[in-house]
């Protein structure tokens, strides 16, 4: 996938601070939406973050890249859909070579082991998170916040994930302090939830149950 159009200052790994918590929010993005931008809101309030990494990936491994939208194009939506100041646009997973979260947090990690990351995703992506390679090892790498989606809602009862890391579930009151619990740690995070996908609106349609 070809980069020449992309401002190169995307292509690096945002700048943070020691000590700081940090939200890493990956996914295509393809197009990014309102609903996107709800979740992003809902972690920076209720898990306390400095910032919010918006990871817009070079394609899903899981997921056709035929309808998938140059990655400068992806990048520009998402800039526009994430207005918070704290939330930082970043496609540095095309500079790594890395299409697996696994492989993306584990350099994370190594290049800011003093920076406090929690991974977040979508209910929606909970339900097939087992699929995703060396799932078990992403649990293990960061703590997880799981925002509620539509139609996804009771996924962290009947996940594999949720069941295989049931005892590493924090109450979601504790949201706030999920970045202190050592991995596996993960939250379901309740709140607003937004109809829109990013599969109904490339289709043609503006709302659908998931993603």
């Amino acid at each position: 996938m070809t980069t020449e159009n992309v401002d190169r200052h995307y292509l690096r790994m945002p700048h943070s601070e020691r000590g700081m918590v940090v939200g890493l929010f990956g996914g295509s993005f393809n197009p990014p939406h309102q609903g996107h931008a709800l979740v992003a809101e809902i972690a920076l309030k209720r898990l306390g973050l400095d910032q919010l990494w918006w990871m817009v990936t070079p394609g899903n491994p899981l997921k056709s890249r035929n309808q998938l939208a140059p990655l400068a194009e992806r990048i520009a939506e998402s800039e526009r859909v994430a207005a918070d100041p704290r939330v930082k646009v970043t496609a540095f997973e095309q500079t790594l070579g890395t299409s697996y979260t696994a492989n993306t947090l584990a350099r994370v990690k190594a290049r800011n082991p003093h920076v406090h990351f929690i991974w977040i995703m979508g209910a929606d992506s909970l339900q097939t998170f087992h699929k995703w390679q060396k799932w078990q090892e992403i649990a293990r790498t960061f703590p997880i916040a799981v925002i509620d989606r539509p139609g996804a809602t009771l996924s962290f009862l009947s996940s594999k994930m949720a069941r295989t890391f049931d005892f590493a579930r924090v109450d979601e009151d504790d949201a706030r302090v999920l970045w202190k619990k050592r991995a596996p740690a993960w939250t379901f995070i309740h709140g607003p939830r937004s109809g829109l996908s990013s599969t109904a609106i490339r289709n043609g349609s503006s709302h659908s149950d998931a993603e």
